[in-house]
């Protein structure tokens, strides 16, 4: 397919063919629907509301078989999701920004909010919720209204409140692909006058789609339990109390990883009896010596108090407490040889407990509407992870090292500073880490809406915001080899090992001792003998170094390093928005966001080179000690927008122009064993958001929605790249896609007594390159993704809907990276074939 270059000043041109007045018309009273919105915090209509915001609706998520939040890309062209390792390992990005992914020191910079509580981590927002109402997905920073993880957009879960007037209810069975069954049941309805409830359950269970030629079971395999409760109480018309718990059980085996680029140390692989698929991303096959466990149980509850002071004047407030304990298992070889410990291969157990409050006033006058309130957090993190050896990660070391499995170099290196044959990255050997962190923060924010008379509206907003952390990191290295110091370390001899290994070699080649008399006889005859050998020596340690997979860390709090950071951020929103006609509105805005610094708390969490001097110096240093980064500071957003939203009788219109940037974006690279961790100097986009929704008859609507970008590393020294760090300044950032399309179309029609309809999505994305560190030419994607679904409902309450996603069976990568302790290699998670099913569902009341 053809890909579209992108300039800025095509942007501008476009832009100003959109936001062209349109002529005066009566407010619209055709087939369109009016869509109800409260990215505002308050209810307004979609149409109204003079922020960049895409809202799906029950309808759309049903008809669509959205079944989690990380389904929604295929609705909204600015919203992308990559998953690594797990569900839990999601991560979404909105106009190209966004991060966290499998790093619990990071919160996301895309907020995600259900009925008004924030869910920190994304295996804590993903559920089969019932009963939605609608999700609302707001581009750009938000902080002003939604605090420090706002800075790329927010994610607004909205469900339906309990019934105060009729008992309703529903249950459903979907069978699928892949042995799917997915049973669903809720009810809904009054104990009193005052009392509404609901109840929800769910069950999903799908085999694997990626096969385990080894023998083991199928990656891709899931069991998800869900349950969700409300109680609604309204004593009076000022009122209103809606209390709400919710349980979520996942267990995965997630997810399939191919190999992209088979190098150098695949033959070392076979030669222990292990294999892989090599070259072929998309075989949904490979080798694994151990099926990977994914396990979390997510919880929590929410109180809600709306009351109305007086006829202006209203408080609300949302207190919440989650719970996340999430246990992961990886075979990260990726590959049938025990390299790695299975019980430990790459584990990592986590629990995440989070409290928070929000107390907020709002109210009108009769020109005016204003909101203020204060939100306060507090979170605790607990994490530790391990990786040890395996059976097999001796033998390869040796092949890789130029001998065979229990005599190569390594053998000698062991004599040399004393240790027994088969010392060296020996089974059970490897790294324990444990992190904890506490993050406490408070938010103040205000915003007014003023009305200037001739159908003008001024908003201003502000919102200070302050956040700090504590965390403490320690870390237990078994590793033997990892742990010596190959060039400064005293060998048997007393010397470090370059001066035996450079005795020997000259001995070797000259038949003399390596005296200083026969050195300098030797250099007398033969000028540069002694470097040459030096030289060699040099190689020959820096070939076993890159075998010293796990280097020991420093432990801190420590006398350099306190562990601590505190960030303190003003944010604002000033927006102005005119009413052109009764159908159509225009604004220009002006916003910052804000997100608070995040701590690395994987493997790769190191000291920062400035330290180095010192930790020296306090004598915390340990052998081959690895100097990068510890956490990344603030991030700080900034959009500039314009935007045209426009209604008639049978098409709404709605474009945003904006550029956008992040100062010290907060790039988090996963490397295969951790994440590299590190500020941008500056990100930037400048992009086109179009979305038109068409109903030219009261039987069909079809939708169009486009976002069109123009990303931008300003500047990035010290970035992850394919050979190490390297200066993305001046460069497209990997995974952002310069043009994203969504289509859809939706038929109804009446067979008898029954009501049906077709329905069809499509998405497309342009060709990028997926990740910093894997090469371009191994790691691109390109996508073009074709949906489908047919359904009949019966007025006795019973539906049945068939379903196909990915029918086109598309293939692409969700994320890349170099393959573990495989140098030259690289692998990858292709997405999720075609799966097709059948859903019934009956109502009642």
């Amino acid at each position: 397919m053809t890909k579209l270059t992108v300039s800025r000043g095509m942007l501008g041109i476009i832009a100003a063919t959109l936001v062209t007045p349109v002529a005066a018309q009566d407010e619209p009273s055709g087939f369109l629907e009016e869509i109800t919105v409260t990215a505002s915090k308050r209810q307004t209509t979609l149409q109204d509301t003079p922020i960049a915001v895409s809202v799906v609706s029950t309808t759309n998520l049903k008809q669509s078989q959205v079944s989690d939040i990380k389904d929604l890309q295929f609705l909204v062209p600015s919203l992308r999701v990559t998953q690594l390792q797990s569900s839990g390992n999601t991560n979404f990005l909105i106009r190209g920004f966004g991060n966290g992914a499998n790093n619990a020191g990071i919160e996301p910079s895309v907020g995600v909010f259900v009925d008004g509580v924030y869910r920190s981590r994304t295996a804590s927002a993903l559920s089969d919720l019932p009963n939605l109402e609608r999700v609302e997905v707001l581009r750009g920073p938000q902080s002003t209204l939604f605090g420090k993880n706002a800075s790329a957009g927010v994610i607004s879960v909205i469900t339906a409140k309990p019934s105060l007037v009729e008992t309703t209810g529903s249950t459903s069975l979907t069978i699928g692909e892949y042995d799917q069954i997915i049973v669903k049941a809720d009810v809904n309805g009054p104990l009193s006058d005052t009392v509404g409830f609901s109840l929800s359950g769910s069950y999903n269970s799908r085999d694997g789609y990626y096969d385990n030629l080894a023998g083991g079971d199928a990656l891709g395999q899931q069991d998800r339990i869900g349950m969700r409760g409300q109680l609604l109480f309204v004593p009076s018309d000022d009122l209103e109390v809606r209390f709400i718990a919710d349980f979520d059980s996942f267990d995965e085996a997630c997810c399939g990883v191919a190999n992209l680029l088979d190098g150098p140390t695949g033959g070392a692989v076979r030669a222990l009896g292990g294999n892989l698929v090599s070259n072929d991303p998309f075989a949904y096959q490979g080798y694994y010596d151990f099926t990977p466990e994914n396990d979390f149980l997510t919880s929590g509850a929410s109180l809600q108090f709306d009351y109305d002071i007086n006829e202006s004047v209203t408080l609300t407030s949302i207190t919440a407490f989650r719970s996340l304990a999430r246990f992961d298992n990886v075979d990260i070889d990726f590959t049938s040889a025990e390299l790695l410990d299975p019980e430990t291969a790459n584990r990592t157990d986590t629990g995440i407990d989070t409290w928070t409050q929000e107390f907020r006033l709002s109210g009108a006058t009769d020109n005016m509407s204003w909101m203020g309130g204060v939100y306060l957090f507090d979170e605790e993190v607990v994490q530790e992870t391990g990786v040890l050896y395996g059976d097999a990660f001796r033998a390869y070391a040796d092949i890789l090292t130029g001998g065979v499995p229990g005599n190569s170099p390594l053998n000698g290196i062991e004599a040399l500073f004393g240790h027994a044959p088969g010392t060296f990255q020996g089974s059970g050997q490897g790294l324990i880490d444990l992190s904890t962190m506490d993050d406490t923060a408070f938010s103040i924010f205000g915003q007014v809406d003023i009305d200037l008379g001739e159908r003008a509206t001024l908003t201003l907003g502000a919102n200070y915001t302050e956040d700090e952390k504590d965390v403490t990191f320690s870390s237990i290295g078994t590793d033997v080899f990892s742990n010596t110091d190959l060039n400064n370390d005293l060998t048997v001899f007393g010397v470090p090992l370059p001066t035996v290994l450079f005795g020997q070699a000259f001995t070797a080649n000259t038949g003399l001792a390596p005296t200083p008399a026969n050195i300098a006889f030797i250099e007398s005859v033969a000028p540069g003998t002694s470097g040459a050998i030096n030289a060699g020596v040099a190689a020959s340690i820096a070939g076993l170094q890159t075998l010293q997979f796990l280097a020991p860390n420093v432990n801190f709090p420590n006398s350099v390093e306190p562990g601590n950071t505190k960030d303190d951020d003003t944010t604002w929103t000033v927006r102005l928005a005119f009413d052109l006609t009764d159908t159509v509105n225009v604004y220009a805005s002006a916003g910052t966001g804000f997100k608070a610094s995040s701590w690395n708390l994987s493997r790769d969490s190191r000291p920062f080179p400035s330290d180095q001097a010192a930790i020296e110096a306090a004598g915390l240093s340990v052998p081959n000690l690895i100097y990068t980064t510890r956490f990344a500071g603030p991030e700080e957003s900034t959009v500039y927008e314009l935007g045209l939203k426009g209604i008639w009788d049978t098409v709404s219109l709605n474009v945003a122009l904006f550029t956008q940037e992040i100062e010290g974006f907060q790039s988090n690279i996963f490397t295969g064993t951790g994440f590299s961790l590190a500020n941008a100097g500056k990100q930037s986009t400048d992009g086109l958001e179009i979305d038109i929704r068409w109903q030219p008859i009261e039987s069909f609507e079809g939708t169009f929605a486009a976002t069109i970008l123009d990303p931008l590393y300003d500047s990035f020294v010290g970035a992850s790249g394919v050979n190490g760090p390297t200066d993305l300044s001046g460069t497209q950032p990997p995974g952002i896609h310069e043009l994203s399309l969504t289509a859809t179309g939706a038929y109804s029609f009446s067979i008898g007594n029954a009501a049906g309809f077709v329905r069809a999505e499509y998405i497309y994305e342009d060709e990028v390159q997926v990740v910093e560190n894997v090469p371009a030419s191994v790691a691109s994607r390109e996508v073009s993704t074709l949906n489908a679904s047919a359904g009949l409902a019966w007025e006795n309450g019973f539906e049945v809907m068939l379903w196909g996603r990915n029918i086109n069976n598309d293939e692409y990568l969700l994320s890349a990276f170099p393959s573990v302790a495989q140098a030259g290699s690289f692998s990858g998670y292709p997405n999720q074939p075609r799966t097709y099913g059948l859903t019934v569902r009956k109502y009642f009341d």
